[in-house]
């Protein structure tokens, strides 16, 4: 992709879009705002399922992340959404949280294109590559440990994901 005017679009999908891909969404918008992508990159999220649509962002989620210090970029506006098909139209790259997400997006893909622009979370982390351990647990069902996890899987990709877009966007 070359550099152009119009921004890169970066969607994260979990299955509610109310616990880890919010956590991701505004990692990553604060990721990209550090790395002086901001301007150059649009973050959002969305769930595959349709049960938790319209809810904010789970408060375990957002305590987390004040818990580490990070700045809100969206957290009390964040509603929750769903991905469907035509959204890969408004997605350059689009992140699943776990298999079941992976397989869910490649399900709805309508071509080739669409399928291409899934990738996991975590497999922009070379730990967790390494290990083969590229899902992430649903953070809902525990307490504050289990948000931690997240927390911590999601930083650890983080750079990779950057360093991702940044070739993208430069065109490299």
């Amino acid at each position: 992709m070359s550099a152009s005017p119009e921004p890169y679009r970066v969607t994260v999908v979990c299955h509610g879009n109310i616990c880890r891909s919010p956590m991701a969404e505004f990692l990553l918008r604060e990721a990209f705002d550090e790395a002086g992508l901001g301007d150059r990159v649009v973050v959002d999220s969305a769930g595959t399922s349709s049960e938790e649509l319209g809810n904010g962002a789970h408060p375990r989620t957002v305590a987390t992340l004040r818990r580490h210090g990070h700045p809100d970029v969206g957290w009390s506006e964040h509603r929750a959404r769903q991905f469907r098909a035509d959204a890969f139209d408004d997605s350059d790259l689009v992140l699943a949280a776990d298999h079941p997400h992976d397989e869910r997006l490649r399900r709805i893909a309508r071509d080739e294109s669409d399928a291409a622009k899934v990738r996991l979370v975590r497999s922009f982390d070379p730990v967790a590559v390494a290990a083969g351990e590229l899902g992430m647990d649903d953070p809902w069902y525990g307490g504050d440990a289990e948000y931690e996890q997240t927390y911590a899987e999601i930083r650890a990709a983080v750079p990779g994901i950057v360093e991702y877009v940044r070739r993208e966007v430069d065109g490299a």
